[in-house]
């Protein structure tokens, strides 16, 4: 069958592996330094990577093709990544029903409409009922953060406040989702904050590599948003983990959902 599908040019691709954490289906995977499709049957077409890749290589295209195949689909996220990896499937294709339209579940569409982290959402809780907390003025909550920088293109390799204490590996937007940030994460750990999708990332995973070549350092935690593109986050840290050439270090990722919960912790090594 004719059917929208996605296409890589492997001379754009420079294997960062964001669009493999962005694909809920698991239809993308990096072979010797290049994302590949894995199988057509396991692309629904919507492009959900597309909003991740920084060199454009991804593209959608009407070509014939085998058609989407959701069982199938279905058990190779199951082998892959057990129950949570099926249920972010099941979120996506909910996400991607309405953003075709009623009555157009299983059926081919346009291109994708680029990454889900970018789509608005307001969900008022209790706080939006009561008045404006003051900007200025009074005493504040103190902060448990104990360093400075913070951000992973000034912190450097080596410095006291990663010596002797795990690392925590913040995205950008999960302190601001998680009110409970600072005890839950930053409290006695040294701090590195980055986004994957708005950073120039190039040397992210070297300066990891360096900085957790501190055998000091027993282990590191990656705070991750449950949008799609912050997976690249974690591709990141296992890259550097790998660069820092330690064996004994453990690590986790945390995912955070939209509203501050923890949706998930999964060990990562170690």
């Amino acid at each position: 069958m004719k059917r929208k599908i996605i296409t890589i040019d492997e001379d754009l691709c420079n294997g960062c592996g964001n669009c493999v954490s962005a694909c809920a289906e698991g239809a993308l995977k990096i072979v010797d330094g290049k994302a590949k499709l894995v199988r057509e049957q396991f692309c629904d077409g919507f492009g959900d990577c597309m909003g991740d890749c920084p060199t454009g290589a991804l593209k959608i295209e009407e070509k014939e093709s085998d058609a989407y195949d959701e069982s199938a689909t279905r058990a190779h996220v199951r082998s892959m990544g057990g129950a949570d990896a099926v249920q972010r499937m099941q979120e996506a294709a909910k996400q991607h029903e309405h953003k075709a339209g009623p009555g157009t579940a299983g059926h081919t569409h346009g291109p994708g409409g680029g990454c889900p982290g970018m789509r608005a959402r307001f969900t008022p809780g209790q706080a939006s009922a009561k008045a404006p907390a003051p900007t200025s003025g009074g005493a504040a909550i103190r902060s448990d953060l104990e360093q400075w920088p913070v951000q992973l293109h000034l912190v450097q390799p080596g410095a006291d406040f990663f010596r002797n204490r795990e690392l925590v590996l913040l995205s950008t937007c999960s302190p601001v989702a998680s009110a409970d940030a600072h005890w839950r994460f930053i409290r006695g750990r040294g701090v590195a904050v980055a986004c994957p999708k708005l950073d120039d990332t190039e040397e992210y995973a070297d300066k990891l590599g360096r900085i957790l070549s501190d055998t000091t350092i027993p282990k590191v935690t990656v705070v991750r948003m449950e949008v799609p593109c912050c997976g690249g986050l974690t591709q990141i840290l296992l890259e550097g983990i790998r660069l820092s050439g330690r064996k004994e270090l453990r690590a986790e990722e945390v995912t955070v959902g939209l509203g501050g919960d923890i949706l998930g912790v999964r060990s990562l090594a170690g």
